[in-house]
């Protein structure tokens, strides 16, 4: 970081949304020395989002198997839903006419929602986002056993839907239609998610393509706002892409702040979406900090692995979501401070410990790994439910000690702790 960028810094350390009785702001607060890593507050209508932060993933305005004021006991700020599921199913004017999103699944407090761009890339092509293998570049390519669900043109993308074939249109007015009727706090520019397999050439295409997407979308989101202005302000958002290039990215960046409504106000804070190699996520999120705006938030799409938060983190990421934790969970995968196991296995079975001595959560206190073993023996619906309560708590649990270290200035010190006994029970189980 260049002095004249750290000068810049020191002096840009809040934002208080637009003017006209907006209720969205962010402060800084303490700084890793020499990196771009920070704590902060984000503030909403539904109140304040301490970060760094977790903020666990309701994909249908419900984090699976787990009640909202459970999410909240175990330290949830905020959640996250998308609004292309919640737009098949009930339908954007079921959940404004239930009161919003926060009100129609009873979590009164912050919400997110993704704006359905990540369904381009996951249905239209079947890749996941995170990807640590070698690929041959191709446009055309869909992952194995895949049927190509997501067409994309100028104007936006055609859908078919997963649940039951119809097909179904998005761009980016319907998308901020969509998100503002959802009404989260924190809702995210529609933008197209390239993988790893497209080539050069139509990465530039795409990103540019994003570019004029993420204009209409901020114009159309000022025109919704005035339109609905006896509504809490909705803050918005804009996504980099740019995949592992970094002069793509930074041009993304650049580009993204550029961006004005006709009233002059630009993006709340940015999005970093984009399919990525898992070794290059800290260079990347790195890349976007240098050239993203100090003091507007940033939130990072889709991690939750230990080592990929502190990359995360420490290169300038304040928010991030992710499902793994609570996919993970129903399938008996369980995360510790000592590394991940299945407590499905056989060696659980007569296993009267908690999954986590160290963990405080509901189900560590309650239950042994041998009951949940059995749970899913048997097939029982309480399985999932416990061994999600877990897994988010030690994610939300992780981000904190980040957060605390970071304000306290140990934050090197804890990062090697953790991830060498993260590091090492993962090699001992997984040699």
């Amino acid at each position: 970081m260049t002095a004249s960028r750290m000068a810049r810094d020191a002096r840009s350390t809040h934002v208080t949304g637009h003017s006209g009785g907006s209720s969205f702001g962010f402060t800084v607060g303490a700084r890793l020395p020499g990196r771009h890593g920070r704590t902060g507050v984000m503030r909403t209508p539904h109140g304040s989002v301490r970060t760094p932060a977790f903020i666990p993933v309701g994909t249908k305005a419900t984090v699976k198997a787990v009640l909202p004021e459970a999410m909240r006991e175990i330290g949830a700020q905020a959640l996250l839903a998308n609004a292309y599921h919640l737009y098949l199913q009930p339908g954007p004017d079921i959940v404004a006419a239930g009161g919003g999103l926060a009100a129609f699944m009873n979590w009164h407090g912050p919400t997110f929602t993704d704006s359905g761009g990540f369904q381009v890339m996951s249905l239209g092509v079947g890749f996941k986002k995170v990807i640590a293998m070698e690929v041959t570049p191709d446009d055309r390519a869909t992952a194995a056993g895949k049927e190509r669900l997501a067409h994309v043109d100028e104007d936006g993308v055609t859908f078919k839907s997963h649940l039951d074939g119809a097909r179904h249109r998005f761009t980016p007015e319907i998308s901020m239609g969509i998100q503002h009727q959802l009404g989260a706090d924190v809702m995210f520019a529609f933008d197209e998610l390239t993988t790893l397999m497209n080539t050069r050439s139509y990465q530039e295409e795409s990103l540019a393509r994003t570019h004029r997407w993420a204009s209409r979308c901020l114009a159309e989101h000022r025109r919704l706002t005035r339109e609905r202005g006896d509504r809490p302000y909705q803050a918005l958002f804009g996504v980099v892409q740019g995949a592992q290039y970094e002069d793509l990215r930074r041009t993304a960046c650049r580009g993204l702040e550029s961006l004005k409504d006709e009233g002059g106000n630009g993006f709340d804070g940015y999005g970093i979406g984009g399919a990525l190699e898992k070794h290059n996520l800290g260079a990347i999120v790195g890349w976007c900090c240098d050239e993203l705006p100090d003091d507007k938030p940033r939130h990072l799409l889709g991690i939750s692995e230990p080592e990929d938060l502190f990359a995360a983190i420490e290169n300038g990421a304040d928010t991030f979501d992710c499902v793994q934790p609570s996919r993970v969970a129903r399938s008996g995968s369980i995360y510790t401070r000592g590394g991940r196991f299945n407590v499905s296995n056989a060696r659980y079975k007569a296993d009267f410990t908690p999954l986590d001595p160290d963990c405080d959560c509901y189900t560590c206190a309650n239950y042994t790994r041998a009951y949940l073993r059995h749970l899913f023996k048997a097939k029982e619906m309480l399985a999932a439910t416990l061994c999600t309560i877990h897994n988010e708590r030690f994610t939300l649990r992780l981000v904190d000690a980040i957060r605390d270290a970071i304000d306290a200035g140990v934050y090197d010190d804890v990062k090697s702790d953790i991830l060498g006994r993260w590091t090492a029970g993962n090699r001992t189980r997984f040699p």
